[in-house]
């Protein structure tokens, strides 16, 4: 076909049903172009994107300076493998370590090999540092997690569709509820083999599951007390999204006023991807101190693309934007204006049960079962009313804009939510 061709929106769809893997149910927009917090279909419509590509587009969509910083360094070099070293790749690991306060980074693309990284490292350490004898290690993570999409992410992933018919399974994980700290206490008692505890500091995927306000911080001392190293997935609540440039509250972007900072738990190894890039292209990192990322020596782990030169000029230009920009403050101040604006609502909601979450990441419980289509229907109208959003686990909605909407534009997206809500009251 001619590529040039402008395709409607069914036309486009009805290519991606014939010709593309099934193994993601969009909701049918066909979207042509972005633009801060909006973004537009190929018939021209606009939208609030209240999704945010998963919280990878927190600087919003086309952000000038990361896009210029992206096309700036293409035009130059784009990649050399690790076999050379480039110009960029030392500035952002200084550039980032800094940022976040660590004392190495290793880069990789994207979230998933992120975390596999992290895995390893782990693994790694406790043979070689701890005395765990090899093989042995084992890695506590939570039930409900979501992590990614590799094989060994499945492993200890209790969610059916991502598990069934993929198997044998990866050993080495142990599953434990989120939010139960005396459900690790015990599982680090009981075992003198652990290397690890992987957590998200919310539950994203789980429908924006966030826990206790201590529960990270006291983690975080069992951890210290086993000598077990606490690994932190910020991949979705990293990088301002919360209202802290952590959500588990490291070194904080905005100006000492963390409203985390009474709970401050700096992980052993810290996972970041999406936003890394403002969404503009696939970077991910793997953050620790020495005594932890020592451990990997040549040849024991790589990646064609990881440390190219566009993904480190892209990411020091993300993290410009998000400190300039003041993102992290403005998603604690915008998060909590929509939260209570959803509350009042909800006194009066028989279709809504429940608003939860933290700075720009927040989901809605809808008064449904999981298994019904109410909140995806709910979607739909939003999309006809002029707001992106997707339902995840069945009856739970996530609203995470972009980190540049202002308050004008929260409000207005507050009454379209609101207005179409109304629409399914019972």
């Amino acid at each position: 076909m001619n590529t040039q061709e402008t395709l409607t929106s069914e036309k486009a769809i009805a290519l991606e049903d014939a010709h593309g893997a099934h193994n993601y149910h969009p909701l049918p927009v066909v979207l042509n172009k972005g633009k801060g917090v909006h973004v537009w279909d190929v018939e021209g419509k606009r939208y609030y994107d209240f999704l945010s590509a998963y919280s990878a587009v927190n600087q919003g969509h086309c952000h000038p300076a990361i896009v210029g910083a992206m096309t700036k360094q293409a035009e130059t070099l784009t990649l050399t493998s690790r076999a050379f070293h480039n110009d960029i790749l030392g500035p952002y690991e200084k550039y980032a370590t800094e940022y976040f306060d660590f004392d190495k980074l290793l880069p990789m693309n994207t979230g998933a090999e992120a975390v596999e990284t992290a895995i390893k490292i782990a693994r790694k350490w406790a043979y070689e540092k701890k005395g765990v004898q090899e093989k042995d290690a084992q890695i506590i993570v939570c039930k409900n997690n979501f992590h990614g999409r590799t094989t060994t992410i499945i492993s200890f992933s209790n969610d059916e569709g991502a598990r069934k018919n993929f198997g044998p399974y990866t050993p080495g994980f142990i599953k434990i509820e989120y939010n139960d700290v005396d459900a690790l206490e015990r599982a680090l008692k009981e075992n003198n083999n652990i290397a690890g505890f992987l957590v998200e500091p919310i539950q994203g995927e789980a429908g924006v599951f966030t826990p206790a306000d201590d529960y990270m911080a006291r983690a975080k001392a069992l951890c210290n007390e086993h000598n077990v190293l606490f690994m932190a997935d910020e991949i979705q609540t990293g990088i301002a999204r919360t209202g802290a440039l952590l959500a588990v509250c490291g070194k904080c972007s905005c100006e000492g006023h963390c409203e985390r900072q009474s709970t401050y738990s700096r992980p052993d190894i810290l996972i970041l991807g999406k936003a890394l890039s403002g969404g503009a292209y696939p970077v991910s990192a793997v953050l620790a101190d020495d005594e932890v990322m020592n451990v990997i020596k040549p040849g024991q782990h790589g990646s064609t693309f990881g440390g190219n030169p566009v993904a480190g000029a892209v990411a020091i230009a993300a993290l410009n934007v998000v400190k300039d920009e003041k993102l992290a403050q403005n998603a604690r101040k915008l998060g909590a204006i929509f939260r209570k604006k959803i509350n009042d609502y909800i006194g009066e909601s028989t279709i809504v049960n429940l608003v939860r979450g933290r700075g720009l990441l927040n989901a809605i419980v809808i008064n449904d079962s999981e298994d019904s289509s109410t909140a995806w229907d709910i979607c739909v109208a939003l999309k006809d009313n002029g707001l992106l959003a997707k339902p995840t686990h069945g009856n739970i909605i996530r609203f995470a804009p972009p980190l540049v909407i202002d308050e004008e534009q929260l409000n207005e997206c507050v009454e379209i939510i609101l207005k179409t809500l109304k629409t399914f009251e019972k």
